[in-house]
């Protein structure tokens, strides 16, 4: 099983979206495997609390647009790590710290990863 189209074409918004706002380290996995509930994970990363609800905001957004509304979202008050369920998939925007520490890429690694665009992989904190 694979992700839907439509979980593809809202994984490349939200990460579009998070790029946007300078969003370091986004990848996107396809969890369909894996779970019932959704298809696809996006995980960005933040520098800071300001930056993580930045980008939350902006993902939201541009879902939005799209006619995505969010199911659920957790976190948002903390700033570290937010989670938005759109249904058919998830986005995660964590600050870099948090990130490392939780390393959801690592828990998820048997998922396969869905290809983006160039432009939506955001930076890398050696500032590429």
């Amino acid at each position: 099983m694979s992700a839907s189209d439509r979980a593809v074409e809202l994984t490349v918004a939200a990460a579009r979206a998070a790029a946007d706002l300078k969003a370091q380290e986004i990848i996107a996995l396809d969890v369909s495997g894996q779970l019932v509930l959704t298809d696809a994970f996006v995980i960005a990363s933040g520098t800071n609390e300001r930056q993580v609800g930045a980008i939350v905001d902006a993902v939201e957004e541009s879902l939005h647009e799209l006619g995505a509304k969010p199911l659920r979202r957790e976190g948002k008050s903390e700033g570290r790590w937010v989670l938005i369920d759109f249904g058919e998939i998830v986005v995660h925007v964590q600050h870099a710290e948090d990130r490392t520490y939780y390393a959801l890429e690592r828990l998820w690694k048997d998922c396969p990863v869905i290809e983006l665009p160039a432009d939506v992989h955001g930076t890398s904190e050696a500032g590429e």
